[in-house]
């Protein structure tokens, strides 16, 4: 039976779980005991009661700086639940991004992880009146952050003053600011309010159960709003349990906590079930001569595909039910492996100003490359589809679409239409039965010389698909199609083995050192991109076929939500041209 709570407000929701569900697991880390709906409750009313000790009144800003823990979750709820507005903060940003995020968001407080502390040591806002350490809830000396960096508690009294709540929120005032550090370079602050996140969050429940019975393992950062309202909100809707790890969440440490945990539910991006299948499956379907045969029967290579994820299953813990993928398009071979082994995972499309939620469905529901249909109790649109393919840009509408952009109205009056609907950028086509396919960012489609519009994200996939690939960039140069690509240097280390023997040193001291090798080195490289290309442009349709594919050494710089920067090598592509 699907959750909704008397008003949406997070005071509301806090009310609801903590009474609810108030001797059920609520928020910990892996491998030590959770706290209790009750006990989450009960310490986000303490440390309201700090904020409102330290001033804080309905509508007053406060910084969220901190890696994944539990405290983070009740730092949310204290904040949102008192009527302020909590601004939470990527720890990938710059500390020269936080600084401006302090000060545009004229944040009054700021609650810091000790891992975190250090990037304040810049300098903080006049404005900032307080800060508090999110491990203990400790007050910290805003001096002594100023001045280095240290973590030092305030020597002041920390008594709680367990005072009402002055003026409880509603649900159309302002929630949160999300500042966003797109791959068009200015980061925007976008307001959510109550209403706009557990709408969202009430409509998904419509789409996709979560019960008290789930258990989720957070991977993605809180600051995003996916893992925030899909992640954390949902969930403590539900009365679901949510773990934390300690750590990044690289093999060594996912896979053990996987084996502790055993969730029913996560949620990722496609980069981690697309390595998945490229290092671990794709690997043995290919590696002799034997299974390529075999597989090029459907029948046999389904099978396979059935062993594989077996495998895959009990090594994510044996229970999942569902498996949420967002955040960009998933790799159709990936997904069609997926899709032959009966995976449950499930695809969603969203932006932060949408709360997230635009489209998706549950893993029974799928349709192979879409995101699925728009969400129950929201509404989808193509703008100006072209008549012949039905490509447009997409449109939404609904309690979820956010307030607007902080601080800049202008912005803010371009991304409506006059008639109050959403412009989100993308283009997309939808089909019969409702279903939404992404085809890319309007602003990154490529126009022919002929007048076809060319994705670039669609010819990205085929070629990240490719062995040895890890990640590439297409763009326009001159009416060419260009690619860069970043390679799975490991993997190449392991192809040419001959070379690195011969010197005893990995690919990448070789290219640094052995002077001799390195023209043999190049030579292989681009003759893997040559081979590279000529496979890519055997699947791709004429006007889409590249021209020239170059190495690109150094990873490509991304966004904290790991997107690469197109604006930054589109640019640098102009100059140099």
């Amino acid at each position: 039976m699907m959750t909704k709570i008397s008003k949406k407000t997070f005071l509301s929701l806090l009310h609801h779980s903590t009474t609810s569900y108030a001797e059920r697991p609520a928020l910990g880390f892996v491998g030590q005991e959770a706290l209790t709906y009750a006990q989450v409750g009960k310490q986000v009313a303490q440390l309201r009661d700090q904020l409102m000790k330290n001033g804080i009144q309905k509508g007053d800003k406060v910084v969220l700086l901190a890696q994944n823990m539990p405290n983070w979750g009740i730092s949310y709820l204290a904040v949102t639940s008192l009527g302020a507005v909590v601004v939470p903060v990527l720890i990938d940003f710059t500390e020269e991004e936080i600084a401006k995020i302090l000060e545009h968001s004229e944040a009054k407080g700021i609650i810091v992880s000790e891992k975190q502390a250090y990037k304040l040591c810049g300098g903080l806002p006049d404005r900032l009146q307080f800060a508090i350490l999110m491990d203990n809830f400790a007050s910290l000396s805003l001096g002594n952050l100023e001045l280095n960096g240290t973590i030092v508690e305030s020597e002041e009294e920390t008594q709680m003053i367990a005072a009402p709540i002055k003026e409880e929120p509603e649900e159309d005032d302002l929630a949160a600011i999300l500042y966003t550090s797109g791959t068009t370079g200015k980061p925007k602050g976008v307001m959510l309010s109550h209403k706009n996140i557990l709408a969202n969050a009430e409509n998904t429940l419509r789409m996709q159960a979560v019960t008290h019975e789930d258990r989720l393992l957070s991977v993605l950062p809180l600051p995003h709003t996916y893992e925030c309202t899909i992640g954390f909100i949902i969930p403590f809707m539900s009365g679901a349990s949510v773990s934390y790890l300690e750590k990044l969440p690289t093999p060594a440490v996912l896979l053990p906590a996987m084996q502790q945990v055993k969730p029913t539910m996560i949620l990722t991006v496609p980069l981690i079930i697309e390595k998945v299948y490229q290092n671990r499956v794709l690997p043995k379907l290919t590696g002799s001569k034997v299974m390529r045969t075999l597989t090029r029967q459907k029948h046999i290579k389904k099978l396979f595909h059935k062993l594989a994820i077996k495998k895959i299953n009990k090594a994510f813990g044996g229970h999942l039910h569902f498996f949420g993928i967002g955040g960009a398009k998933l790799n159709a071979e990936t997904e069609q492996f997926l899709r032959n082994a009966g995976f449950p995972y499930a695809i969603g499309y969203g932006l932060t100003e949408t709360s997230p939620l635009v489209a998706g469905c549950g893993p029974s529901s799928t349709k192979f490359q879409s995101t699925g249909p728009v969400i129950p109790g929201q509404e989808m649109r193509i703008l100006d589809p072209n008549p012949h393919t039905g490509e447009g840009e997409i449109l939404a509408k609904g309690d979820h679409i956010m307030q607007g952009y902080y601080k800049e109205p202008e912005l803010t009056r371009e991304v409506f239409t006059s008639d109050g609907w959403f412009k989100t950028g993308d283009l997309g086509v939808i089909d019969e039965d409702g279903y939404l396919f992404i085809k890319g960012r309007l602003k990154n489609v490529i126009i022919s010389s002929t007048g076809e519009n060319i994705y670039p994200e669609d010819i990205e996939a085929v070629i990240n698909n490719q062995q040895h690939v890890q990640e590439s960039l297409v763009y326009e140069l001159k009416g060419k199609l260009v690619a860069k690509v970043h390679l799975n240097y490991e993997e190449i280390d392991k192809r040419y083995h001959e070379l690195r023997e011969s010197a005893g040193q990995s690919y990448q001291d070789l290219k640094a050192s052995a002077n001799q090798l390195y023209g043999q080195v190049q030579d292989k490289v681009k003759q893997h991109l040559e081979e590279v290309q000529r496979r890519v442009n055997s699947r791709l349709n004429r006007f889409s076929r590249l021209t020239l594919l170059e190495e690109q050494v150094e990873p490509f710089e991304k966004t904290p939500t790991k997107k690469i920067k197109r604006f930054l090598y589109s640019k640098k592509q102009q100059d140099e041209s």
